[in-house]
């Protein structure tokens, strides 16, 4: 197998379900003479005719083979114990499987020796079962489980055992819809050709359950895609859930992104009201034609409702076809929990919540003493609402049951989708909690953490099981000698570690974070001033001489001597922060709701909180306690805070322009109605207010994000507050419209699919409104289809795509060039914090004919539309817009050489490249 898919297109089998329903089978058949005593009804146990009626097994398997199949699937897609449970013959498994390999193995070798050079394969089916383990058969009980990480691995392994025992060439873990039953299915293939002594080909099958791509677990395919990319996969793919036509987008996303081969078996089309599949042969084979001429697969069969018909069209669409080439392996560290976060350098920082910790948060740690999951749950929401990208869950309290209760949190997060989008921390120096986490764990999460203290054996034995269940794995320095307390010591274990890690545990360095020890500094012990130098020195050397690994560390350790003044604190870490991030820092376990920035403090603070952090001067604590003891005197004597100190005074003496511009900064709200309400009195309307003030105090919250000086949950704090600015004078803008005036055009905004940000798209599409034009606006996480088929229906005149993450990028020239497919011939608006108008001009624009126009911020938007929508105006605008182009392209060295209708493409054949 792994040699013919370097050559050719594989054709894998049709549906065995639907082809058994045509047999018309009664009770008897499926019970035979042996089976006549077995309780309850056994009609629907297909995988038990492998034992009672092989010769129909067989049969449908010739049919296959007859067609040209290359790969045919075992009878076994039930063929567990969980599943079996149902019939009263979940001892019956292991014989099942075994029959059914043994019989699918003669067929393929009797077919193969026909034809040497089209050998045949087969692939030992393993299905789901019918139960989850990550989601709750009980609505009053979303904690429990109706079957286990343990149960389950130990029913696969014995399905897995006897497959491999009767000769299956690969095993197909499909029709996966739950990503946690998949992990465990890994697991248990692993340790099942480790015990038989075979390797063989892993293939995965997702079915999805929406149109927005997801599992029916709640992950998207990118999600996905990073929860299991610790496996040694050969395919992964897509089956059943739609027909091939709407399956498409989600096969294209796959394909895109996985690092392997990719398969696909799509139904015969929708199932109608009687659930019969409709889609003849013909019909389906010119939608799958559409896989295999855009290259997007490598393996391609049929599902639901498809028969050896179906499979028979497929020869002649492989024939000469070129196999899609795998994409390939990320560099970057993958997390995820329902959705991806890739840990990418636009990514300056990633905020882990520390406040799910019973060892930090005392009312964290009352919550789950009382039981009080629900207030508990609530703590996380607000984390992930105030900005963390992942969540640290700690349960290590001596009166707790730290397994159970870890077990019982993580399955109350997997019902709450609000929290469970993020990817989660495992956090215990208890090995036994860690591994119940990661029974829980459907995405692929953080364990924190593990060390070389108890020697190297160890270390690699927890390593490789951390490994085994696809998490990432934060490594603290620390080693037999202790913990790493020097800048020496500490590059000393992280790099010993490094090596074995990558060299001996075979772990991916980007999954491989350091934690080099924060540690408190102020203390009074001269051996602790350099302590936070040594740190950020560690950090910058790690990431030069350790590849793709990252640094992570507790940051509120750092200003443990200052415990009780929060102040002093917050603007130590933001200080400490400041100057690790720069050397390379790139996690760390924070409150994601601190309120001090870096450019916030007062210099003579600042002054001394640096002395003490960067070690400049002997006295540097002495100084820092004087400051911090002047602070806390001033704060008692004033009976006020130091924050609502200089919350009055950014007030005094400034001009409204100034005060929106802070409170959007730092993220406040109370006064809004009031400055609102001048700044309406001084200029000409609403919309004036938002392109001019409340954009410029936008654009110095992305000034300060870009240089490091403001982190991501502050950014998420000034897009709420824009927001209820904007929401504020909402009611202005409504009321400035003149009733019954003609529009001025329709357009239609989208954040593009796998991007959830949409202030700026908010921003676009408020101030085009008040234009007069008619706005569509899709939301966020739109696929290109849904853009395309809105923008046909809708017969807008302007299309505008959104985005702030890099992969977007891609995305948006995705999305263009299905636009070209469908013929549009709409102008385009590209915008977003990422885009820029050299990736336009080189990547988007020419993967379209119409024009696409680089918008640097939103209030261009009106001007540019009137130009495209102007007869007399757009000629002129699109050529300066085309000769804008060509001159960044060839700047950059690259060259538009020809400008051609989508006629003329179409004409000459030439790809969208071309």
């Amino acid at each position: 197998m792994r040699q013919q898919i370097k050559e050719r297109i594989l054709v894998l089998d049709g549906a065995m379900g639907t082809m058994i329903q045509q047999y018309n089978l009664t009770e008897s058949d499926f019970r035979g003479e042996r089976f006549r005593e077995i309780q309850g009804q056994l009609k629907g146990n297909n995988d038990l005719l492998c034992l009672t009626r092989p010769d129909v097994i067989e049969e449908i398997h010739r049919r296959y083979l007859e067609a040209g199949a290359d790969i045919i699937e075992t009878n076994t897609f039930n063929a567990t114990r969980v599943s079996m449970a149902d019939y009263h013959m979940q001892d019956y498994c292991r014989e099942i499987n075994l029959e059914a390999a043994r019989l699918a193995r003669r067929l393929a070798d009797e077919y193969t020796q026909k034809n040497p050079e089209k050998p045949r394969f087969v692939a030992g089916s393993v299905g789901p079962t019918n139960k989850t383990c990550s989601m709750s058969p009980d609505v009053n009980n979303p904690a429990f489980r109706a079957l286990t990480y343990d149960e389950l691995l130990e029913a696969y392994c014995e399905q897995m055992e006897a497959l491999i025992e009767g000769g299956v060439d690969a095993i197909l873990i499909e029709t996966i819809f739950d990503t946690l039953n998949a992990k465990v299915a890994i697991q248990a293939a692993e340790l099942s050709m480790q015990k038989m002594g075979r390797k063989l080909p892993l293939m995965l099958s997702v079915t999805v359950s929406d149109i927005a791509g997801r599992t029916l677990s709640g992950q998207t395919l990118d999600a996905f895609l990073a929860s299991v990319q610790h496996a040694d996969l050969f395919s992964v793919g897509l089956n059943c859930s739609f027909g091939a036509r709407q399956l498409k987008p989600f096969l294209e996303q796959l394909a895109k992104r996985a690092p392997y081969y990719i398969s696909a078996y799509p139904n015969a089309g929708l199932p109608n009201s009687l659930g019969q599949y409709d889609q003849s042969p013909e019909e389906m084979a010119a939608e799958v034609k559409e896989y295999i001429d855009e290259g997007l697969v490598n393996i391609i069969g049929g599902c639901c409702g498809t028969t050896e018909e179906y499979i028979a069209r497929y020869q002649d669409l492989i024939k000469d076809a070129k196999p899609h080439t795998p994409a390939p392996k990320p560099e970057s560290l993958w997390l995820s929990g329902l959705e991806l976060l890739e840990v990418t350098p636009e990514i300056n920082f990633v905020n882990v919540g520390e406040r799910c910790n019973v060892a930090g948060s005392r009312k964290f740690l009352r919550l789950i003493n009382e039981k009080k999951y629900e207030e508990a749950l609530s703590i996380a929401r607000q984390q992930v609402e105030d900005g963390a990208l992942v969540l640290d869950i700690n349960m290590d309290d001596g009166l707790l049951d730290a397994a159970e209760e870890m077990t019982t949190f993580l399955n109350l997060i997997a019902s709450e989708p609000e929290i469970a989008r993020v990817p989660l921390m495992i956090d215990s120096s208890k090995w036994e909690v860690v591994l119940a986490g990661l029974k829980c764990v459907q995405g692929k999460c953080i364990v924190n953490s593990i060390s070389l203290k108890e020697g190297e054996d160890i270390f690699i034995e927890h390593a490789r099981t951390i490994r085994r269940y696809g998490a990432a794995v934060i490594v603290m320095a620390f080693d037999e000698k202790g913990q790493a307390d020097t800048f020496a010591r500490k590059i000393e274990v992280c790099e010993r570690a490094y090596r074995i890690l990558t060299e001996k545990v075979g772990f991916a360095p980007q999954d491989i974070i350091f934690d080099p020890n924060v540690l408190a500094v102020a203390t009074g012990i001269e051996e602790h001033n350099n302590y936070a130098v040594d740190f950020i020195q560690a950090t910058g050397w790690i990431r030069k001489h350790l590849p793709g690994a990252h640094i992570s560390g507790g940051v509120s350790n750092l200003s443990f001597s200052f415990r009780g003044n929060n102040y002093i604190r917050e603007a130590m870490h933001a200080v400490f922060l400041y100057h690790a991030i720069r050397e390379g820092m790139d996690m760390g376990i924070v409150n994601p709701a601190t309120s001090v920035l870096y450019t916030d403090i007062p210099a003579d603070v600042l002054e001394r909180i640096e002395d003490v952090v960067l070690n400049r001067r002997p006295d540097a604590a002495e100084r820092l306690i004087e400051t911090a003891e002047r602070l806390k005197a001033e704060k008692e004597n004033k009976d006020t805070s130091a924050a609502a100190v200089n919350h009055l005074k950014w007030r005094e003496g400034t001009t409204v322009e100034e005060r929106l511009q802070y409170a959007l900064v730092k993220g406040l709200g109370d006064f809004l109605e009031e400055d609102l309400q001048e700044a309406l009195s001084r200029y000409p309307n609403a919309v004036s207010i938002i392109e001019g003030p409340l954009m410029a105090g936008m654009n110095h919250v992305g000034d300060l994000f870009g240089a490091g000086k403001m982190f991501l949950p502050q950014v998420v704090k000034t897009a709420r507050t824009m927001k209820k600015a904007v929401a504020i004078l909402q009611p202005y803008i409504e009321a400035g419209k003149q009733e019954g005036a003609r529009s001025a055009g329709k357009i239609l905004v989208a954040t593009v699919k796998g991007d959830v940000h949409d202030i700026g798209k908010n921003i676009v599409s408020v101030i085009m409104a008040c234009n007069g034009y008619e706005v569509i606006d899709l939301g966020v996480m739109v696929p290109a289809e849904q853009i395309v088929e809105t923008a046909i229906r809708e017969k807008v005149d302007i299309v505008g795509l959104s985005g702030l993450i890099t992969p977007s990028l891609e995305e948006m020239v995705h999305v263009v060039s299905e636009m070209e497919r469908a013929g549009l011939d709409i102008p385009v608006l590209i915008g977003g914090a990422t885009t820029s108008k050299l990736h336009t001009a080189l990547k988007i624009a020419p993967a379209y004919h119409a024009p696409v126009v680089y918008m640097r911020d939103a209030s261009q938007n009106a001007s540019v539309m009137a130009k495209l929508l102007s007869p007399e105006q757009c000629p002129a605008f699109v050529e300066e817009l085309q000769n804008e182009y060509r001159e960044l392209c060839e700047k950059s060295g690259k060259k538009v050489v020809k400008t051609v209708s989508l006629e003329e493409a179409q004409k000459n054949k030439l790809n969208l490249w071309d």
